[in-house]
């Protein structure tokens, strides 16, 4: 299948392995996990972070399989409110980062078209989340409004 915002095709790579059971080298128990995950929540940290510390740090390779449920349900269970989706505020992030090379950098006519090709991307992401009601459904992404949500 070809890439959406480039002429290049897509390449195949290796994929996770599927773990059934959890691995022999993880010595928490799934208490213990969902402990640790909202000590990091409550430290301002989103999903990804939290799962990649657990990752590097602690060897659990995959939440889901010891605990039964992912990392924002386990957020979302205890009370710590998830206010956008990760993908989405990084796509946002980096919609608001190339805004203002643009304003710096008039003449660049490429980074002009990558700014398109990702505000496309964020404007699929919001249908989607819209529609599974993640997002209200009247938020509307504007890049000046994308500024202050970000900061």
């Amino acid at each position: 299948m070809a890439r959406m915002h480039s002429k290049k095709r897509g390449k195949s790579s290796s994929k996770r392995p599927q773990i059934k059971v959890a691995p022999d080298w993880v010595k928490l128990n799934s208490k213990e996990i969902e402990e640790l995950i909202v000590k990091m929540a409550k430290q301002g940290m989103n999903s990804t972070i939290i799962g990649l510390r657990l990752r590097d740090e602690y060897g659990i390779p995959n939440v889901r399989v010891i605990c039964k449920k992912t990392i924002t349900q386990i957020m979302k269970d205890n009370g710590i409110k998830i206010d956008y989706p990760d993908d989405l505020l990084n796509l946002i992030k980096k919609a608001v980062r190339v805004r203002k090379h643009l304003s710096e950098n008039k003449r660049d006519i490429h980074n002009r078209i990558k700014l398109s090709h990702t505000e496309a991307k964020i404007k699929r992401l919001v249908r989607y989340y819209r529609r599974i009601g993640k997002l209200p459904a009247d938020w509307v992404y504007d890049p000046d409004t994308a500024a202050l949500l970000v900061k």
